[in-house]
């Protein structure tokens, strides 16, 4: 069974909008590694530690060496309101990802957005092999989600959860999946990545 397919589209917040964080109009990529996680939400309690060394040996893996990451987790009622004001779209999703590091504008008060995994990428541009970028974005993940697609696909939260981390880091990472091509490059990284995740780390204590 294939996974379900959201219709996406970049959207930028208007310059009043302030998102979760603040990292694209406050805090511009540092020299270090910065990976904060943020739980917002009641539907399952997070190892937030775990998650923070998943992200940080994703990072690693994928030869990251500057990264100002947020990754905010969120009910239904929260990113179903992110969804609809920064992308226009109703209803919930399961993961959003802000990327503050685009066209080479470090700090934009104007963030491009995108929702859904295994969908649409941020940026047109093609990763860079070999290349070690600098990461500025925040991800928000919905737990909610997380549970419902790991019933409907047989995986747990904990995975779902990963693999929307994963994802997100991706399009951050110039990833696009907007054509069949693409999408199955973005794919078959975004599986690789998560079985080595799930290789290294207990998911099930997340």
């Amino acid at each position: 069974m294939g996974r379900r397919d959201h219709n996406s589209r970049s959207e930028s917040p208007d310059l009043g909008d302030k998102f979760v964080a603040g990292l694209g109009s406050q805090t511009p990529p540092s020299d270090k590694m910065n990976v904060t996680i943020a739980s917002r939400q009641r539907v399952r309690k997070i190892n937030r530690r775990l998650l923070k060394q998943i992200t940080t040996a994703l990072l690693a893996d994928l030869k990251i060496e500057k990264a100002e990451l947020g990754i905010h987790l969120v009910a239904i009622q929260e990113i179903t309101r992110l969804n609809e004001k920064f992308l226009h779209h109703k209803g919930s999703t399961d993961v959003i990802t802000f990327d503050y590091h685009t066209e080479g504008r470090v700090g934009s008060p104007l963030p491009a957005a995108r929702s859904g995994a295994l969908r649409t990428g941020l940026r047109k541009a093609s990763p860079r092999r070999g290349a070690r970028p600098t990461l500025h974005g925040e991800i928000v993940i919905c737990v909610n989600e997380a549970v419902l697609q790991a019933r409907k696909f047989g995986t747990s939260w904990q995975s779902e959860t990963a693999r929307y981390v994963v994802h997100g880091v991706l399009h951050l990472l110039g990833h696009d999946d907007l054509r069949a091509t693409a999408r199955c490059k973005m794919k078959r990284e975004e599986n690789r990545l998560l079985r080595e995740i799930t290789r290294r780390f207990p998911l099930s204590k997340l």
